[in-house]
């Protein structure tokens, strides 16, 4: 039977399921309620300096897109850091990890970028008895306003230098936070390993407006007429950090950093697939806020369901596993050569496949009287839009052509060995090379 006990950086938790640092873990009796509903850990929301705390807005702090069904796709969060006394947060941080000593508890921090506010809070910290800390380096809104947030996950050499006053200051694992409002993610992963950072985690919320109300003409959450740009978060911000997970994995400089995976998590099939790609455990929160607390239970189940399904017995067994098959575009296999196939048994006659490839596509698929449709193998190229846009799953597959046969569509025969762009006839460069 799968075990799903992880232990990522030392910290050893029943089950690799976090909830990120976000509202759900703002207080006492909601990370009370987590660990009571199965969550292996908790990412405390952000704690700030010593002084009056931040001042939230007094009104609508989130937007959402939703699909067709109204299911919500996504959330953008304009709320900032915790709005709490930092002593209240560090006392119920404390009763909270001496009452659930097996669940991992990290703090979360975000104070100004000097090394006094660092060297002042992280003994505080230290004294609750947590499992580490996160540093936030990657709010888009409000904080970075503040020189805070993102205005520091943006700057290589900032996150290089916090990271050593933190590694200085305090004795066990600190995780490095990362914004994904960058052009490149390797780079600020780079500068925490640098600054030896124990992990990175990533992404936190990406910079957004999610829709504009249309009689007040301003953003939404809407206060007193006005909008702002905020946190986007949720299921649609998951292929976006499913490549910089990626990427930071694969890189040979970063290869070696642990990940804790975040954005859009909410199935145990999408907590796999980040552990898949590097990840070693997964943060929670757009899916708590929506369904709850116990939509764990759903994935520890799932999870382990599978697991068991693929003969894993930790999650050890696969983390990373995906990694070796990511590859840039020039490295794929060009004499890969598939066509589409549509089951008549399976096909609900939507013509939907037959829509989108005539009027956007190949003008690959036939439809016959009776609203039956055929692949023309002469113009179909394999793009998969007919599979992405069929309601029926598994209802149109690729089949791949076998080395030897001829193509319909080249007249060309199907080569057995590997070839790819870089030595493609085609290449200009790879006939200069030569």
């Amino acid at each position: 039977m799968a075990d799903l006990t992880t232990d990522f950086l030392g910290i050893k938790s029943p089950n690799p399921f976090w909830l990120a640092s976000a509202p759900p873990t703002d207080k006492e009796v909601n990370v009370r309620r987590a660990f009571e509903a199965g969550w292996g850990g908790v990412v405390w929301k952000t704690l700030g300096a010593e002084g009056p705390p931040v001042v939230n807005v007094n009104g609508p702090r989130y937007g959402a897109i939703y699909g067709a069904d109204r299911r919500l796709l996504g959330l953008n969060n304009i709320e900032l850091i915790t709005d709490r006394p930092l002593q209240v947060n560090l006392d119920e941080m404390a009763r909270v990890k001496a009452d659930y000593p097996d669940r991992a508890l990290i703090a979360s921090i975000m104070v100004p970028c000097d090394e006094a506010s660092w060297k002042a809070i992280l003994p505080r910290v230290a004294e609750t008895g947590c499992d580490g800390i996160e540093l936030n380096f990657g709010c888009p809104h409000g904080m970075a306003e503040r020189g805070m947030g993102s205005a520091v996950g943006q700057v290589p050499e900032y996150i290089e230098m916090v990271t050593r006053w933190c590694k200085m200051y305090y004795d066990k694992p600190v995780i490095v936070k990362l914004t994904p409002n960058i052009t490149d993610i390797r780079g600020p992963a780079k500068a925490a390993k640098n600054g030896g950072a124990d992990a990175v985690s990533l992404i936190n919320t990406i910079n957004s407006i999610t829709s504009v109300d249309l009689d007040l003409f301003a953003p939404e959450p809407t206060i007193d007429g006005k909008g702002t740009h905020g946190g986007y978060c949720g299921p649609a911000v998951k292929p976006i950090a499913l490549n910089m997970v990626a990427e930071i994995a694969r890189d040979p400089a970063t290869h070696s950093l642990p990940i804790s995976g975040i954005g859009g998590i909410t199935t145990w099939r999408d907590a796999a697939e980040f552990m898949v790609m590097g990840a070693g455990n997964v943060q929670v929160c757009t899916a708590a806020m929506t369904y709850g607390f116990k939509v764990v239970q759903e994935m520890i189940r799932g999870l382990s369901h599978w697991m068991d399904e693929k003969g894993y017995t930790s999650t050890a067994d696969f983390v990373g596993k995906g990694v070796p098959n990511v590859t840039d575009w020039q490295y794929l296999n060009l004499n890969y050569v598939a066509k589409a196939r549509i089951s008549q048994e399976d096909c609900i006659k939507c013509g939907r496949c037959y829509a989108a490839c005539e009027d956007t596509s190949h003008q690959a698929i036939w439809m016959h009287e009776g609203r039956t449709f055929e692949v023309n193998d002469a113009e179909c190229v394999a793009c998969n839009l007919c599979v992405d846009v069929c309601p029926v799953e598994n209802c149109i597959t690729m089949e791949r052509l076998a080395p030897g046969t001829v193509d319909p569509r080249t007249g060309r025969t199907v080569p057995a060995e590997y070839g790819n762009w870089t030595t493609h006839p085609n290449n200009p460069m790879a006939k200069a090379a030569e």
